[in-house]
C-alpha cells in the first residue's frame, strides 16, 4: 500500500532522458553551459589584470587620422610598419608580431613592400600571421619554409595540402609566425585558442603559440585550450604615438619597450576585427590573441572539468529521493535545489581560482526540468490519490464532509491502523425472512436499497462512518477517521432516528400499497476500544474496526429481539454523561456470547424538549 502512494519517477526521468538526448544532439545542452559560464567568466575576468610584458601596438581610429596626412588611408604603404619594426630593433623587445596580414603585394607602391622586406630580412625576433582558408588553391605543406614552423609527423602525408594566406610580401626566410584563425564555438562565441591545426598528420602552428614558445613559454600536448581572459586591456599604446615617438631624438615610449613582446594590431571599429567573446560581443582581435599568449606563457589556461553528466545523475538521484519521501512537498524540494544550485554556481565560479573550468549550466538545467516533470507528476499523483481516497471514504462518510477533509490533509489512505475509542453501531432487520418470501428477488433488492439510502442518510447526518453492509444489517462506527468527542451521544442519536426513518419509510410505502407486515429494525450500541484503519491485502483494501467492542455491538443488537429496538451498553451510556439529551432505561443483565459475565443493557430515549 506505501508503494503506491509514492510519486511515480519512471514516466518523468523517461521523458527528461529523451529531452537530455534531443538537446545533446542539438547542442543545447553545450550552449547552456556556456551562456552560464561567459557570465561568471566575464565577472571573473574582472579581477585579473593582464601581465605588464605585453603591449598592444593599436592600430586604432586616433592612429588612422594621425597618419592620414603622412601615410594615406588605410592600408598603409609597408614602409610605415618597416619603420615602426627598425625603430623597435633598436630597444631589443623580446617579440615583435603582427596580427595585420601582408599576404598581398602592394601593385601601386612595390617599393615601399621591398623596404618592409628588406628590414624584416634577418630579424629573429618578428612573427607574422597566416590564414587558413575554407576554399582556395592548396598550398603544399611539403614547401612551407622552415621558418613557418609546420611540424610533420610520423604518419604525415607527402602530399598533403591546405588552402593558406601567407606573408607572400616577406621573404619566406621571415614567415615565422602562425595561423591566426578565430576559434569559434558552435554559437559564434570564442572561448579557445588553437596551439596547431592538424592536417594530415602535419601540425601548422597557431600564432599565439608560437610566440608563446619562442619567449620560454612551455606549451601543452593538446590542440586548444580555453582562455582564461582578464577583464583589462593591455597597456596599449596607439600605433601613430609610438611611430612618431621613435622618430624623436630622445624616445620616452620605445625604451619601455625593451624585453616586452609587442603586439600589433587593429582596435578601430571601421577595420572589422571585432570578435564575439564571453567578454562581449565586440572584441577586438589582438585582444584575443594577448589573451591566449597570456594564458600559454603563464600556464593559467582553463582545464576542463568533465561534470555535467555525473553532476546531472547526482541531482536527479536526489530529486527522486526527495519526491519518493512523501513528507517532503515539492516547495521543500524546489528550495532544497535552489541552495545546491546556488551552491553549484559559486563553487564553479571559483574553480576559476585554480584554472578549472567546471561547466554546471546543463546539468542545473536538466535538473529543473526533471524537478518541474517530477512535480507535475507529484501533482497528477496526489490528485489521483485525493480522487481515490474521496472514492474510497465516500463510502464511508458523507461525500461533502470527504471532501473537506481531504482538501485539508486529514484523511489519508497512508494513515496506519490505529487503536482508539470508538462507538460502534450494528443494525439489523426483523422480519427479513418472511419479507423476502412474499416478494420476488428484484423487489427485495429494490427495498433493501431504498431502505439503506434513508439508514445511510441518519448515519452520515449524524457525523458516524459507514463500515459496510452484512447482508440485510449496516455496521457503523464513530470517533473515526476523524475525532469525534461527542461519538457516544452521536451514534445513540442515530440509532433513534434510525428507528424513526424506519417508521416514516413503513407509513410511506403502505400509502402506496406496500405493505411491510412485521418489517422491523434492531440496533446495538456499544463503546470501547478498537484498532480502525484500512486492513486487508493488497488486492482489496477495507477501512474498518476490528476489536472486542466491535464483537460486543453486534452481540448486543442480537440480544434486542423482544427487549427493545434499540439497546446500547452501560460503557455507551455513561459515554454519554449527563447532557439531559437522552434517557437510558435498564432493560437488564443479559448473557452475551464470549464473555462470562452479563452485561447492563439499556434502551435509549429522547428527553422531550420543555
Amino acid at each position: 500500500m506505501a508503494n503506491k502512494t509514492r510519486t511515480p519517477v519512471r514516466l518523468p526521468l523517461l521523458a527528461l532522458a529523451l529531452v537530455a538526448l534531443a538537446l545533446q544532439i542539438s547542442g543545447y545542452l553545450d550552449r547552456a553551459d556556456d551562456a552560464l559560464a561567459d557570465v561568471m567568466l566575464a565577472r571573473h575576468a574582472q579581477s585579473r589584470t593582464p601581465p605588464d610584458d605585453i603591449v598592444v601596438v593599436a592600430i586604432d581610429q586616433k592612429s588612422l587620422e594621425d597618419l592620414n596626412q603622412i601615410a594615406g588611408s588605410w592600408p598603409w604603404p609597408r614602409a610605415i610598419h618597416g619603420e615602426l619594426i627598425d625603430g623597435l630593433a633598436r630597444w631589443r623587445p623580446s617579440a615583435v608580431a603582427f596580427d595585420v596580414l601582408f599576404n598581398e603585394a602592394d601593385a601601386f607602391r612595390p617599393d615601399s613592400d621591398a623596404v618592409f622586406r628588406e628590414i624584416a630580412k634577418g630579424q629573429d625576433n618578428l612573427f607574422f600571421p597566416s590564414l587558413r582558408m575554407p576554399d582556395g588553391n592548396p598550398v603544399p605543406l611539403k614547401l612551407l619554409p622552415a621558418s613557418f614552423g609546420a611540424e610533420r609527423g610520423p604518419a604525415a602525408a607527402d602530399d598533403a595540402a591546405v588552402p593558406l594566406l601567407v606573408p607572400l610580401v616577406l621573404d619566406m626566410a621571415s614567415w615565422q609566425g602562425g595561423l591566426i584563425n578565430f576559434e569559434a564555438d558552435a554559437d559564434g562565441t570564442g572561448r579557445h585558442a588553437r596551439l596547431w591545426h592538424d592536417v594530415d598528420g602535419w601540425r601548422l602552428p597557431g600564432l599565439s603559440a608560437n610566440i608563446a614558445r619562442h619567449t620560454g613559454g612551455t606549451l601543452p600536448e593538446q590542440e586548444r585550450v580555453r582562455l582564461k581572459w582578464f577583464g583589462r586591456e593591455p597597456r596599449t599604446i596607439p600605433y601613430g604615438d609610438l611611430l612618431d615617438d621613435l622618430g624623436q631624438a630622445e624616445p620616452k615610449i620605445a625604451p619601455t619597450l625593451a624585453g616586452k613582446i609587442v603586439i600589433v594590431g587593429a582596435t578601430a571599429p571601421g577595420l572589422n576585427d571585432l570578435r564575439p567573446t564571453p567578454l562581449a560581443a565586440l572584441t577586438p582581435g589582438v585582444h584575443v590573441l594577448t589573451t591566449a599568449l597570456a594564458n600559454l606563457r603563464a600556464g593559467d589556461w582553463l582545464r576542463d572539468l568533465h561534470l555535467r553528466w555525473p553532476l546531472l545523475a547526482l541531482l536527479v538521484a536526489g530529486l527522486v529521493a526527495g519526491f519518493l519521501r512523501r513528507k517532503r512537498s515539492p516547495l521543500v524540494i524546489g528550495l532544497w535545489l535552489a541552495a545546491i544550485s546556488l551552491a553549484c554556481v559559486a563553487g564553479a565560479y571559483g574553480a576559476y581560482d585554480y584554472n578549472l573550468h567546471a561547466p554546471v549550466g546543463a546539468a542545473l538545467m536538466l535538473a529543473w526540468l526533471g524537478f518541474g516533470l517530477l512535480t507535475i507528476e507529484a501533482h497528477r499523483q496526489e490528485r489521483r490519490e485525493r480522487e481515490a481516497t474521496i472514492g474510497i471514504f465516500g463510502r464511508f462518510l458523507d461525500p461533502r464532509v470527504v471532501q473537506t477533509l481531504v482538501e485539508t490533509g486529514e484523511l489519508s489512505r497512508d494513515r496506519k491502523p490505529e487503536a482508539r475509542e470508538i462507538s460502534i453501531l450494528f443494525s439489523d432487520i426483523r422480519g427479513f425472512t418472511t419479507l423476502s418470501e412474499t416478494r420476488t428477488p428484484e423487489a427485495v433488492v429494490d427495498l433493501l436499497n431504498r431502505y439503506f439510502s434513508r439508514q445511510v442518510d441518519v448515519i452520515f447526518r449524524n457525523g458516524g462512518t459507514l463500515d459496510k453492509f452484512i447482508g440485510d444489517a449496516i455496521m457503523a462506527f464513530w470517533n473515526a477517521p476523524t475525532d469525534t468527542p461527542a461519538h457516544a451521544q452521536q451514534a445513540v442519536a442515530a440509532a433513534i432516528e434510525m428507528t424513526l426513518a424506519l417508521d416514516d419509510f413503513k407509513r410511506e410505502l403502505a400509502a402506496r400499497g406496500e405493505g411491510l407486515g412485521d418489517f422491523d429494525v434492531g440496533i446495538g450500541v456499544h463503546t470501547g476500544p478498537a484498532v480502525v484503519g484500512f486492513l486487508g491485502s493488497d488486492s482489496r483494501m477495507e477501512y474498518t474496526a476490528i476489536g472486542d467492542t466491535v464483537n460486543l455491538a453486534s452481540r448486543i443488537e442480537g440480544t434486542t429481539k423482544g427487549v427493545a429496538r434499540v439497546l446500547v451498553s452501560d460503557a455507551t451510556r455513561a459515554a454519554c454523561g449527563e447532557t439531559g439529551r437522552f434517557r437510558f432505561v435498564h432493560r437488564g443483565q443479559f448473557h452475551v456470547k464470549g464473555r462470562e459475565q452479563p452485561v447492563d443493557l439499556y434502551e435509549p430515549m429522547l428527553q422531550p424538549v420543555s
